[in-house]
């Protein structure tokens, strides 16, 4: 195979990783804070985070466009401190990937959370342990099934990104050019051989991610 075959396949995979690693943490730490924590404006902070979940990609790339481009505060300070826009770049395809892909973790992970027992938290405080001590010697490894299964699908839903990451990131071969996104190319230049060496390529790997989970159950 050419490098022009696996330059998609690696940067997917790349991205992919990355947005998984953000996610992971990100979803235990907010997941773990909502689990079993009731306060006003919950219902309304939990709509928030699941949104992108739902959202059509392209009205989530839309967003990201005015949260991040050149006309926002937050993509005036970005570039000033890079010397260069977010935009178009490698980064771009990881935020618009973490943000697709979190609500999948955190809602995995919340659930992991909300099932382990809170006696047996309070038996670990009780016996001298502080909170962070409790927290991952005690409810990430009760809640560890659910933590890795939401990583997993996380890290799957990175790597199909199609819509937020053409609209934020660009199709730019090389750089932010996903497999996804190099599937859509080679079914325009009617290169159906090449699209569907990396669609078995995609299958591939979802199926072999979809199988762990699955394996963990048994």
């Amino acid at each position: 195979m050419s490098t022009d075959f696996w330059s998609p396949l690696k940067l997917s995979i790349e991205i992919a990783l990355v947005a998984g690693i953000i996610v992971i943490v990100a979803g235990i730490l907010f997941g773990k804070w909502m689990a079993k924590r009731n306060f006003k404006g919950k219902l309304f902070l939990e709509t928030v985070l699941l949104l992108p979940l739902v959202l059509p990609p392209t009205v989530v790339g839309f967003l990201l466009i005015i949260i991040f481009g050149k006309n926002s505060v937050l993509g005036n300070l970005i570039s000033w401190l890079f010397n260069q826009p977010v935009m178009f770049t490698w980064w771009a395809a990881v935020i618009a990937s973490t943000v697709v892909a979190f609500p999948l973790m955190y809602q995995s992970a919340k659930t992991g959370f909300e099932s382990v027992d809170e006696d047996i938290e309070n038996a670990a405080r009780v016996d001298g342990a502080n909170e962070w001590q409790v927290f991952f010697f005690i409810s990430i490894p009760l809640a560890l099934k659910a933590i890795v299964s939401g990583g997993i699908l996380s890290f799957t839903r990175a790597l199909g990104e199609f819509g937020a990451t053409l609209m934020f990131a660009g199709n730019l071969p090389g750089k932010t050019q996903t497999t996804p996104l190099a599937i859509y190319m080679a079914i325009g230049s009617g290169n159906m051989s090449l699209a569907w060496s990396w669609v078995i390529c995609m299958i591939g790997i979802s199926f072999l991610m979809l199988l762990c989970i699955h394996l963990m159950k048994v």
